[in-house]
């Protein structure tokens, strides 16, 4: 059973978990629809081309539909004996509810090729008013209709009785065949043909998709049916862009398949209010795990941070997380798998709908006759974000006029190439200019409206009246580009200049946009007569809280108009500005401090290197390698040199030899004796008792008898010998060191 979860896109969201529940109701947008998959079973097909048809089948009909939506699903060949029947009904009309969905993925199990004795030509005529008697028979017209006709479209009926003599049955067929087609348009059945087998009859599956009713979901070139080749080895892709475009969804495709165990990545369009994750997981043992924009796993059924999900297919070779508004950005689909089950690559993709706004402008919006006015659509998501990617309204027509008093309607052309009076291309602003007819007075209003496809139309319009003169009050707003916090403020300037002789009072606000994101301050100001001096405004952003998760770390751009208007003189709109403001989350600590963190790291690893470096030199002025010491009698005799080599931890051990006999000094660890270099000249004798100064010449008693002095230093930069202070000998600098 191929993407059964997908049949989730449309059905009754699951029960709410502890979050609560959005604010609205997205699904509910969104109408049922009624369809049905007639499969071809005829003898021109190959038995791996039936196998395709009815994955294919089982791929349709358990896909994005709400539980209210029914299907029907037929196998179809032709009737050549008074026995046999042009079609097979294996799946009577079924609501497509959670036990529906389940024995759709049965029913469609029971297609089979037809054997040379059940009748094994090609019916169309048969099969598709079998179509449309399905979705039209006690049905909603309101509802779509489609019917999926599998078939390499070779018709075959000169071996059924029910079209004449053999000699003109392919001239009956035929004529029969565009009877049905034109019933079929009648009762406003979408034919949609999926070409399969190795050479599918490409000039029979177009005419058939033009004998239909043509005007899909929306009145745009992709919604309308048209024929698609279907190769058994992409029929997860080439079904998922078919479904999309009969029913006006849109189609994203993850990277590249890899096996588990994976991750993947799948973008989701701000503007879904709706979609579908789908993942082909080749092997039913794989487990997928989905991961939101904000890093944070979600549920596989209820709700989470506004969001709600419920999963289909789970334990299938194919499932889709279905989500109600779901979070933008980039979502992760983790695939693991036992070891045995890792052999098939996973493959991603999203189906979605979503709402696409737009907030009109008029500049001026109260123009005299004879003005030009210049007209502008802005892009937004349903909360008033503004739209980052093209890709997200690709195929988009705008449609727009401007309608009043004295005079016909003026259609305006609407674009965002760039050129004037289109300031920038490709940044969801769309630009015209419309001159007011010399007839017109009174009420005036420009209108656009939005289609694409996937995306629910939108029309927008701004009313405004005919000046009769010059105003008496004019009003200009700059607000310069800024990035700023939530909570935080944006000092704009209002240019008022007042030419009456009464004061009027002006209302500012924030439109365009969800209530509470944006305010201004002050809201109301008094001109006075004469007066002209410009007024502070400052643009207030919300707390971050009322962003929620939408608030990612790429940050918002929030698209509004700043309206102002004149309440002394009739509500008089006096201008309408664009306003966008981009809103980036409060730095963390580390950002926020991240100079003084480097700053102290860098502090403390500079005191680091001094105190090695310190130590270092240190250890080095105090190396005793290379002292000569020397033993002395009572009465100054040498009694022997000693040259020290490198201590044990900066010190050179040792200890006087048969000190009675024949004294001499020897090197001992532990011993009772240590010497090491003065930084300021000389040596330092260790001594159980203490430390003593040794200096370069001098003499330091070790017993009674004998005493300890130093030879000639060899070291280059050793201190110059010489006679050293009495006050040193006692204490002075070397106090300092000991």
């Amino acid at each position: 059973m191929l993407l059964a979860g997908t049949a989730l896109f449309l059905s009754p969201p699951a029960p709410a978990g502890p979050d609560p529940a959005p604010a609205a109701d997205s699904a509910s947008a969104f109408p049922a629809v009624d369809y049905a998959v007639a499969v071809d079973e005829s003898a021109s097909l190959t038995p791996a081309d039936m196998k395709a048809e009815k994955a294919a089948a089982a791929r349709i009909a358990l896909g994005d539909v709400s539980s209210d939506s029914h299907v029907t699903v037929f196998g179809f060949a032709a009737a050549e004996s008074a026995d046999q029947r042009a079609v097979d009904p294996v799946c009577p009309r079924t609501a497509l509810d959670a036990a529906g969905r389940e024995n759709i993925g049965e029913c469609v199990g029971k297609l089979r090729s037809r054997p040379r004795d059940k009748g094994t030509g090609t019916d169309f005529p048969s099969a598709i008013r079998q179509g449309v008697h399905d979705l039209a028979d006690g049905t909603d017209p309101a509802r779509p209709r489609v019917l999926f006709l599998l078939t390499d479209g070779k018709m075959d009926v000169t071996d059924s009785p029910s079209y004449g003599d053999p000699a003109h049955r392919e001239a009956e067929g035929k004529r029969q065949l565009d009877q049905a087609l034109k019933e079929a348009a009648q009762q406003k059945v979408q034919i949609w043909p999926l070409g399969f087998g190795s050479e599918p009859r490409w000039d029979e599956l177009k005419k058939m998709a033009a004998g239909g009713y043509r005007k899909g979901c929306v009145d745009l070139p992709s919604a309308r049916p048209e024929p698609k080749k279907v190769k058994p080895e992409d029929i997860g892709s080439a079904l998922e862009e078919i479904f999309a475009a009969a029913h006006c969804l849109r189609h994203e495709q993850g990277p590249a398949p890899k096996r588990p165990p994976t991750t993947l990545e799948i973008g989701i369009s701000p503007l879904a209010t709706v979609g579908s994750i789908v993942v082909d997981k080749g092997d039913p043992k794989v487990r997928i795990t989905y991961y939101d924009p904000n890093g944070d796993k979600v549920p596989t059924h209820g709700a989470r941070h506004g969001s709600r999900f419920e999963l289909a297919g789970g334990s299938d070779a194919v499932e889709a997380l279905r989500v109600v508004d779901p979070l933008p950005g980039t979502w992760k689909v983790r695939a693991e798998a036992p070891e045995g089950h890792r052999s098939l690559p996973v493959a991603v993709s999203v189906l979605w709908r979503g709402e696409l706004r737009g907030a009109i402008t008029m500049d001026p919006p109260s123009p005299q006759a004879g003005d030009k006015v210049t007209v502008t659509m802005r892009l937004q998501t349903r909360e008033g974000y503004e739209i980052k990617d093209p890709r997200d309204y690709a195929g988009l027509r705008v449609r727009s006029e401007l309608t009043g008093d004295g005079f016909a309607p003026q259609e305006l052309s609407l674009t965002d190439d760039g050129k004037a009076p289109d300031p920038t291309a490709g940044d969801g602003s769309f630009t015209g200019t419309v001159r007011v007819p010399r007839s017109a007075g009174g009420a005036l209003k420009v209108s656009a409206t939005l289609t694409a496809s996937g995306l629910s139309a939108d029309t927008r319009s701004q009313s405004g009246q005919v000046a009769p003169g010059q105003l008496p009050v004019t009003a200009a707003f700059d607000l310069p580009p800024a990035s700023v916090h939530p909570g935080a403020g944006i000092a704009g300037t209002l240019a008022v200049h007042n030419t009456g002789r009464t004061p009027h009072t002006l209302r500012l606000s924030v439109t365009d946009l969800r209530s509470g994101l944006l305010s201004l301050d002050p809201a109301t100001i008094t001109v006075k007569p004469g007066e002209s001096d410009p007024r502070k405004i400052t643009v207030q952003v919300a707390p971050a809280d009322v962003f929620g998760d939408r608030l990612g770390d790429d940050g918002l751009r929030l698209a509004g108009t700043v309206a102002v208007v004149d309440s002394t003189d009739h509500n008089r709109i006096l201008a309408r500005f664009p306003l966008s403001v981009r809103v980036t989350p409060e730095p963390g600590i580390w950002e926020k401090y991240w100079g003084w963190f480097l700053g102290g790291a860098a502090l403390v690893a500079l005191l680091a290197a001094l105190a090695a470096a310190w130590v270092w030199q240190r250890g080095k002025r105090t190396d005793p390698n290379g002292l000569m010491l020397r033993l002395l009698a009572a009465d100054g005799t040498v009694l022997g040199e000693h040259r020290a080599g490198r201590g044990h931890k900066g010190w050179y051990e040792f200890t006087i030899a048969e000190p009675h006999r024949s004294p001499r000094i020897e090197r001992r660890p532990h011993g009772p004796y240590a010497v090491q270099r003065s930084p300021k000249g000389g040596a330092v004798l260790r001594k159980r008792d203490g430390r003593t100064p040794l200096p370069a010449r001098g003499q330091v008693a070790l017993t009674d008898t004998l005493s300890l002095a130093l030879g000639e230093d060899p070291r280059p930069h050793a201190p110059a010998s010489g006679s050293m202070p009495a006050g040193d000998r006692v204490g002075g600098r070397y106090d300092e060191y000991l």
